[in-house]
């Protein structure tokens, strides 16, 4: 009896695990970061389009009366790509009894978007004038 009392926070332990971390590589690949539409970034595209698409930029700054902002992204995945990631995800753990996880969670973790920066430059009416591409 005493042996058995001994390994019932093991049990208890365990349950947790098989219970709290097979959803990891499911609820990574549903909240990894969504898709940015990098076709706004053309000549004449208002600056609303743009902060509408990718949020605020990290800075701001006048440079001879035009604007000119820097945007540092992540781009993502579509809705479709990241709901059929969590699935095959989820399919893999129940098929090994959560043992997926040990290479789902990682490969969730490594392709977790593409980190990207841009420097728009506008002219006089807050439209796209000229883009570069700062990092890929």
């Amino acid at each position: 009896m005493k042996n058995a009392r001994g390994r019932l926070p093991l049990l208890i332990l365990g349950s947790l695990v098989l219970t709290t971390f097979p959803a990891c590589s499911v609820f990574l690949a549903a909240n990894q970061p969504d898709k940015k539409n990098l076709s706004v970034l053309v000549a004449g595209t208002p600056r609303a389009r743009i902060l509408a698409e990718f949020g605020q930029p990290i800075s701001s700054r006048l440079v001879d009366n035009r604007r000119v902002d820097l945007f540092s992204i992540t781009q993502g995945y579509s809705k479709e790509a990241k709901a059929g990631r969590a699935f095959a995800h989820g399919v893999g753990d129940i098929a090994t009894v959560g043992m997926w996880e040990l290479a789902g969670t990682p490969t969730e973790v490594v392709f977790s978007g593409k980190k990207l920066s841009y420097e728009v430059t506008y002219d006089y009416f807050d439209r796209v004038a000229r883009v570069v591409k700062l990092s890929e």
